[in-house]
């Protein structure tokens, strides 16, 4: 805890009150003032391990929800738990929370709302969440609406935009025939979703960026600084490493779809 301010409220009353008395009272309120700040932080800060539960049950009921659980998404369950770096008593508590979430009439919402309080307003913790979420939801290839469904409520609780899911997915190497201008519709879970077809040429750049090829320079230039903003790895903080490298990984793929769209485009 820092207490900057409690030094200069000091320095201050010593000045502003002419003694030791002012100083005291200066002090006193800058510690206010400086507890204050370490609350905020703290609150905003999510705390280590405190996604694992939550996040693993929320991935046990998308694989189960389209009626069988899979050994593609057992398999990627596994792969998410190594490269989280998960052992012992962290690993036990994942594969129990998976296990959760996979019986019947499981209710989603409580996972999600404390995925929601565990990224808080932090929108460069929340990609990575739903990074991870959208491999299992595409683990065995095209996803069911149930599986969609799933995924675009987190989305909402976690404040991203239905382009920015389809952004994410499109990372992934998927697009959506004709998902140029649908935008939600591409999404639905009653006929208007197009099953992902995948992209052997990588990523569609525009999708990348959540705009649409007809988008001029003003617009792309405008949606690159939005995202490259939120996924800057300087604003990472103490992200747990597995998501810090997801938020990495989506930067480095925003900066090389935005340098691919100028170097079509030609401009600077």
């Amino acid at each position: 805890m820092s207490y900057s301010y409690t030094f200069w409220f000091a320095m201050a009353g010593l000045l502003l009150g002419h003694g030791f008395v002012g100083m005291g009272v200066g002090a006193i309120i800058g510690f206010v003032f400086d507890n204050l700040r370490y609350s905020q932080r703290r609150a905003a800060t999510p705390q280590a391990g405190g996604y694992i539960s939550p996040l693993f049950a929320l991935l046990g009921a998308i694989a189960k929800s389209d009626g069988r659980v899979s050994e593609a998404e057992i398999a990627t369950a596994e792969r998410i738990m190594q490269r989280m770096g998960l052992d012992g008593d962290a690993r036990q508590q994942a594969v129990q929370a998976f296990n959760q979430g996979k019986q019947p009439e499981f209710d989603v919402t409580g996972p999600i709302n404390s995925l929601r309080q565990w990224a808080g307003l932090r929108r460069d913790h929340a990609f990575p969440l739903v990074d991870v979420v959208i491999e299992t939801v595409l683990a065995e290839g095209s996803p069911s609406p149930e599986k969609m469904a799933i995924l675009r409520q987190l989305a909402f609780a976690l404040r991203i935009s239905d382009m920015e899911l389809m952004a994410l997915m499109a990372m992934k190497g998927y697009v959506w025939q004709g998902a140029a201008g649908a935008r939600g519709r591409a999404y639905g879970t009653g006929g208007g979703y197009v099953p992902p077809q995948r992209n052997t040429q990588g990523p569609d750049p525009y999708a990348v960026l959540g705009i649409t090829r007809d988008a001029d320079e003003r617009v792309i230039k405008r949606a690159y600084r939005k995202l490259i903003s939120e996924h800057h790895p300087d604003r990472l903080g103490d992200l747990p490493d597995e998501m810090r490298k997801r938020a990495e990984g989506r930067a480095s793929e925003i900066n090389a779809a935005y340098e691919r769209i100028k170097a079509e485009r030609g401009f600077k």
